[in-house]
């Protein structure tokens, strides 16, 4: 944090719009990419969204004075890139294409919770708080409770839907393992920086995965509906590059934990708009589910830290 962050209290009308632009912009993205991918294929929407959005990030360093990377250090941050925002990211907007956003924003809900299962650093601490342990078991009994009764027959009686849940989930686990990787991984870089090569390096890697897939046999220019474009011109402007501005200058001036309390409204946002504009069912099965993830990660997240242990943010390289 600098002296002028300490020394100089925010307007607190921008520390709430900021923080609006956390909750509700990135609780958004999920409805975002549901409108977009009705008429953009998944892997090109990915394409389309993080190489315009890391080129103009890249752009802006470079006006700012930054120096370009050298290939070693590019490398090194685009694996998190890979992680994060192609499979990451990639497996949200495959998957949405049979699972309404509600559901998937609950899925990813559970990214806190595999930090918990994955960062091999902690596990000594991890796994001897009784808390975090509590939280860890309530967390994914939650994701359980989606399968449970009614909801099994939902999800096993259809075969994509099941497949979506599974890539979700990878997802998830590769987002967790990214952000993980990029926090331990230290580089010669700005948060900036690092954003843009992520971005243009999930992009890239994109491109190929979307024509691998075929999604070129049925795609078009002209067939973008109106409603699509805008959605993808959404979540460059709004997802990629407002909010995750907001959240790097939340962090200067407020603490890491109050900034993170993004992640327990996000999933929140996410279902009302999918069943208010995309009118998606909410069942009372799933808004269980939910509330039982979100007090499995309140718990992890607020139970007592070490003094000296790394805390890895979900978003500390999100997009």
């Amino acid at each position: 944090m600098s002296k002028l962050a300490i020394n100089k209290e925010p307007s607190k009308l921008l520390v709430l719009a900021a923080f609006a632009a956390l909750y509700i912009i990135w609780g958004s993205t999920y409805l975002g990419i549901r409108i977009s991918i009705k008429t953009i294929p998944p892997f090109f929407l990915v394409a389309c969204r993080f190489l315009v959005a890391g080129a103009i990030l890249f752009a802006w360093c470079l006006f700012k004075g930054e120096k370009v990377p050298s290939l070693k250090v590019i490398s090194t941050i685009s694996v998190g890139g890979f992680l994060m925002l192609f499979m990451g990211n990639g497996a949200v907007s495959w998957a949405e294409q049979y699972l309404p956003s509600g559901i998937a924003a609950i899925i990813v809900a559970t990214v806190p919770l595999w930090f918990v299962l994955l960062d091999k650093g902690q596990w000594k601490f991890h796994f001897s708080n009784k808390i975090i342990i509590l939280g860890f078991l309530v967390g994914f009994s939650g994701v359980l409770l989606l399968f449970a009764g009614k909801g099994s027959t939902d999800f096993l009686g259809d075969k994509m839907k099941l497949i979506s849940f599974f890539v979700l989930l990878v997802g998830t686990i590769a987002w967790a393992t990214g952000s993980l990787y990029s926090k331990y991984k230290k580089v010669e870089a700005s948060v900036t920086m690092k954003a843009a090569v992520q971005m243009l390096a999930a992009g890239v890697i994109s491109v190929p995965a979307g024509l691998i897939g075929g999604e070129q046999n049925h795609f078009s220019l002209t067939q973008i509906s109106g409603s699509s474009f805008a959605a993808m011109l959404y979540l460059i402007i709004m997802g990629s590059l407002i909010g995750y501005m907001s959240y790097i200058w939340l962090l200067s001036v407020r603490p890491a934990s109050v900034v993170g309390t993004y992640a327990y409204v996000n999933p929140v946002v996410a279902v009302f708009l999918g069943w208010l504009i995309l009118d998606e069912q909410i069942t009372i099965q799933q808004i269980l589910a939910l509330i039982v993830i979100l007090a499995g990660v309140i718990l992890v997240s607020f139970a007592p830290e070490p003094k000296k242990a790394i805390i890895v943010s979900r978003a500390e390289t999100a997009a």
